[in-house]
């Protein structure tokens, strides 16, 4: 097949990156293996307030379903970065719960030397640190980020990424082992 170039993109380092990281450690709260991050209430108010999104309110079921929700919207969403087809469905029920996160347009929530306009939560609370996630993901859009931020393919993976290649064809979280997996598995079938 073709070489990949995995030269880095000089222009932006994703690890300085507070939307990179808000909306890749989010949907790494998963992993496939059985371990999740969120399994309680309890443990998404440990998962909003380690990453100052929530001061205060704790968090309900309802609270936890919307967030697991917001997950899994935005795995299908990093998932379809390869080029895949979007999931429909994960887009519609990602629709459903950004219309429980409401976010707002504000000229003064950024840095004092720039009046850039964005997005952030309307309203406070675990609602509110779940809508900056949302705030997070339309920040990268706007900088034509969104598109770097990928979930590995393999399913017994899915990390979240930052394809950070200069021509954005980055595949798999790490090429030495879900990239090779992928490729033994392959060349078994052929020989199979």
């Amino acid at each position: 097949g073709p070489a990949v170039t995995t030269t880095t993109d000089t222009r932006h380092d994703p690890a300085d990156d507070v939307d990179v990281e808000r909306v890749r450690s989010f949907v790494n709260t998963l992993d496939p293996g059985g371990d999740d991050e969120l399994a309680t209430a309890d443990q998404l108010d440990v998962w909003l307030r380690e990453r100052a999104l929530v001061v205060g309110d704790r968090a309900t079921a309802a609270d936890l379903r919307l967030a697991r929700s917001l997950r899994a919207g935005l795995l299908a969403e990093l998932l379809a970065h390869h080029g895949e087809p979007p999931d429909r469905s994960a887009l519609g029920s990602l629709d459903e719960v950004a219309a429980d996160l409401p976010l707002t347009v504000s000229f003064t929530g950024g840095s004092r030397t720039s009046t850039r306009p964005a997005l952030r939560p309307a309203g406070s609370g675990v609602r509110g640190g779940l809508a900056a996630i949302l705030a997070s993901v339309m920040a990268l859009q706007a900088d034509d980020r969104w598109s770097r931020l990928k979930a590995c393919p393999d399913a017994t993976c899915l990390f979240a990424f930052y394809d950070a290649s200069r021509n954005r064809s980055r595949r798999w979280c790490s090429m030495e082992s879900c990239g090779n997996r992928a490729k033994v598995r392959s060349y078994r079938a052929r020989q199979g």
